[in-house]
């Protein structure tokens, strides 16, 4: 339309426009100020951050806590109930909702295991480690029984001072050990039914959280160096299953990356090491300029690189005691994926050159010590992506670590997340690597098949006849069994539903295919799992924020829980809700003791109410502007 004045005609159209325009002003003011109240398409508006505000969702940081080795009952399988008898006392919520676990499946009574479940105090946390290779959990689970742990995956005995029993491997803990995380189910949202992308041990976990892809890993030979090191001859047999005529194949076992001067115990042994092609979720996030990084207990080196070539950094010498008294290194390589990868990878450890290029491109290249992200947290510079892994002490991984050292650093970790600034738009998703080879009684049928035949140590078949019965392996590569076994998940966030149990099925690979929706990179590609997973939405309601801070204790208990002043941001297109998803409560939420006390907000439910002063706001700066429209209407039409 002409804005030349002229007929009184022409003046009368542009009032129009001009009331038009204030009335959008008016409803998108309101919805600016109504938060959740956005219309399913709006887009979340770029900021100063480049691309790491330009969201899908209104989530802008997203800190992954992965962490080592546990079953879903083997942390939840009496959830809520806890016996009392020891430990940190709990006491759920009146309206907590029923998980999918051993005590609703009555299987804590009557189980098909050689020995039934018992319960593990707080006096028995550091216990023997658990067989979780690729094929041994596969028959553990029978297809389905879930009837051939102890036969498959147990050890009831080892040294060290570590608790053993006959029948370990079904045992579990209640909320009088895992009080934290059983705390956090009951502010947040808890996944029941989601599992490893594939059967195995800890690097599979990892590279499945990374890429959902664990094929085309090859074997290199340590001693060709950490920068550009050379193919083994022949493919490594540990390293590298089922390789094609390239040497190229899938990893089951745990063999450490190349791109690490800390790998092969800082490079004092000769093992093969792995290299992994193809691309990870760090190279996505490179590509739409999103700040990432993978931070890691004990990755600052004892010894720092010199700067030579053929010269390594240290990391022998970082170490700490768990509760039992037991030492071990902070730094697992094999823990480390990016590391498997020449494009993220940062071979001497070096550090960032200062806070502000955390997140960033720089000699880091994304990958930090643990102290990093603390700093970076501090500084109000939390990059849009961050993935931590604790030290192995406290990374709960039986053998070493337990569930009180590890409660530990996730209470600190998470506390220092919620008291942060950019806590009113952060999600913590609480995730784990495998299950350890911890009994689980539930099973997610083969999407993904393997037939590899060939004999393994225990004299059975690589792949059971249940993943051999499966679907024909996604792009021809073997030995991807899955989805695996089945581990919590926890979603921590202002926009996480409340006292929530989310049945939709997820996978490692889901964590990625969020990260891959909210930031919208694109998918991986060549036959990686993000393309069949489902996402993390089913956990959250971006229309009804909670806006809660919940601190917890050392032992878990609950500190402190406080209304968050910040606004949520303007949401983007909200996730769907998932499937059979169900909370509890009706908004009721746990006091500090776990009983139901003040209703801080109607949240979490099927119709939460909106704070008094949001709404409005809403309606005065809505009517406000309206009125201005009129005024200037009336003006226009008298000139």
């Amino acid at each position: 339309m002409s804005t030349t004045s002229g007929t009184g005609t022409r003046r009368g159209a542009g009032a129009r426009m001009r009331t038009a325009r204030w009335g959008a002003f008016a409803g998108a003011a309101a919805l600016v100020l109504l938060g959740g109240a956005a219309p399913a398409n709006a887009a979340s508006p770029a900021h100063h951050g480049g691309g790491s505000d330009n969201t899908t969702t209104p989530i802008k940081h997203v800190v992954v806590i992965f962490d080592e080795n546990v079953s879903f009952d083997h942390y939840f399988g009496s959830y809520p109930v806890a016996a009392n008898t020891d430990g940190t006392k709990f006491t759920a919520a009146k309206h907590t909702p029923k998980a999918d676990n051993l005590l609703n499946s009555g299987l804590l009574k009557k189980n098909p295991n050689q020995y039934p479940p018992s319960r593990l105090g707080p006096d028995k946390a550091v216990t023997c480690d658990q067989n979780h290779s690729y094929g041994p959990e596969q028959y553990a689970a029978d297809g389905g029984k879930a009837d051939q742990y102890v036969q498959n995956t147990e050890t009831s005995t080892c040294s060290g001072g570590l608790f053993g029993e006959p029948g370990l491997v079904t045992d579990y803990y209640d909320g009088n050990t895992v009080t934290g995380l059983w705390n956090y189910a009951q502010h947040y949202s808890l996944g029941d039914n989601s599992y490893s992308s594939t059967y195995g041990p800890s690097t599979p976990g990892a590279l499945n959280l990374v890429s959902g892809q664990t094929h085309g890993v090859i074997s290199v030979d340590p001693k060709s160096g950490t920068e550009n090191p050379k193919q083994t001859a022949a493919p490594d047999a540990y390293t590298v299953v089922s390789p094609n005529a390239k040497g190229v194949g899938t990893v089951i076992n745990d063999p450490d990356p190349a791109f690490d001067d800390c790998s092969d115990t800082s490079h004092t042994s000769a093992n093969a090491l792995a290299v992994m092609q193809g691309k990870n979720i760090g190279d996505l996030l490179n590509a739409k300029n999103v700040s990432w990084g993978w931070f890691q207990g004990g990755f600052r080196p004892s010894t720092a690189w010199d700067g030579k070539q053929g010269d390594y950094a240290n990391c022998q010498g970082s170490t700490h005691t768990n509760i039992g008294g037991a030492a071990s290194v902070d730094y697992s390589p094999h823990h480390s994926p990016f590391e498997y990868y020449k494009s993220t990878s940062n071979p001497h450890h070096l550090p960032p050159k200062n806070t502000a290029e955390i997140g960033h491109n720089g000699q880091a290249n994304h990958n930090y010590d643990l102290t990093d992200f603390d700093s970076a947290l501090k500084a109000g510079n939390l990059p849009a992506v961050s993935f931590l892994k604790a030290a192995e002490y406290q990374d709960g991984h039986a053998g070493y670590s337990d569930p009180t050292d590890e409660q530990n650093f996730l209470v600190k970790e998470i506390n220092a997340v919620q008291s942060s600034s950019s806590w009113k738009d952060t999600a913590v998703v609480v995730a784990y690597d495998d299950s350890d080879g911890w009994y689980d009684h539930a099973y997610a049928k083969p999407q993904n098949g393997s037939k590899d035949t060939t004999l393994a140590s225990n004299g059975k078949t690589t792949d059971s006849p249940a993943c051999q019965a499966g679907p024909t392996s996604a792009g021809g590569y073997a030995d991807r069994c899955g989805p695996g076994t089945r581990q919590p998940l926890l979603v921590i966030s202002p926009y996480s539903k409340v006292n929530s149990v989310d049945h939709t099925r997820t996978e490692q690979a889901s964590i990625t295919k969020f990260i891959e929706d909210n930031w919208k990179t694109g998918q991986i590609g060549d036959a990686s799992f993000d393309s069949r997973a489902n996402s993390l939405t089913g956990a959250f309601d971006f229309r009804h924020p909670n806006n809660e801070q919940v601190l917890l204790n050392a032992n878990g208990s609950v500190k402190s829980i406080k209304r968050i002043s910040t606004q949520p941001s303007t949401p983007g297109k909200p996730g769907k809700p998932g499937h059979g998803s169900s909370a509890g409560g009706n908004g009721n939420r746990p006091g500090p003791d776990g009983s139901t006390g003040e209703v801080l907000a109607e949240t979490g439910g099927s119709s939460p109410a909106l704070p008094l002063g949001i709404t409005a706001g809403a309606l005065l700066v809505g009517g406000g502007a309206l009125w201005y429209a009129r005024k200037r209407r009336g003006a226009g039409t008298a000139a």
